[in-house]
């Protein structure tokens, strides 16, 4: 039976074909990859596909999980900041309610930057680098920004509308999506100060592993579907 030459440091072989396959070449060259699932055992077989199925999974979560920062590298705020909770605040940059949250927001990442990581998020498509650099220098923003013109994280934070956040505990899982605080009544009305306070909540739950009084509160703004 023909040998398959093994082109890497090492082989993984198979004992009842005698076939040397590299780790390089095993799932990456098809005829190679064919030989595997003709000969090998089918213990192996499976492990094979198992892999490569894991490996698809594994990349279909992080492309759903992608944004990009203001110099145009894909990012993933999820993956970064161990063991903190994650917030991701959405904004727009037409949006007066949000403009309005701006000194809120700030004050918010401030109390909690041991503890949480922040980033903000613009689900705009239209909007350029240029012009969100522009609206962090106007409202005086030093909190990171990410663009998400294909909503992957509008998605996977449930938000509707802006401005809402979404919070992760460690675990990296949605314990909180909605308004930041009951300030506004309406797109028209604000009460001279909020009554309640769910982001600052949903923080505290996540950072003493507590369940969320409410997981979500629809906010008062301005509708991401409109950007679409």
């Amino acid at each position: 039976m023909r040998r398959l030459e093994s082109t890497g440091p090492w082989t993984w072989p198979f004992a009842d074909s005698r076939i040397a396959i590299s780790a390089k070449r095993r799932l990456c060259d098809p005829l190679v990859f064919m030989a595997t699932l003709r000969f090998a055992p089918r213990v192996y077989c499976r492990l094979l596909l198992a892999f490569a199925a894991a490996g698809l999974l594994c990349a279909l979560a992080s492309a759903q999980q992608t944004a990009f920062d203001l110099q145009g590298n894909a990012v993933n705020p999820l993956a970064s900041s161990a063991n903190k909770v994650i917030v991701l605040v959405f904004l727009r940059r037409d949006c007066p309610v949000s403009s309005r949250y701006a000194p809120v927001i700030q004050k918010i990442g401030k109390q909690y930057e041991h503890d949480a990581s922040f980033s903000l998020i613009y689900p705009d498509k239209t909007d350029s680098p240029i012009e969100i650099r522009k609206y962090l220098h106007d409202y005086g923003y030093t909190l990171p920004a990410l663009r998400d013109p294909d909503h992957a994280l509008v998605k996977l934070a449930h938000v509707q509308i802006t401005p809402e956040v979404a919070v992760f505990d460690s675990n990296r899982r949605l314990v909180y999506d909605g308004r930041i605080d009951n300030w506004f009544v309406d797109f028209y009305r604000s009460r001279s100060a909020p009554t309640t306070h769910e982001l600052e909540d949903a923080i505290q739950s996540a950072l003493n592993d507590k369940p969320v009084a409410a997981h979500e509160v629809r906010g008062v703004g301005c509708y991401i579907s409109d950007v679409e």
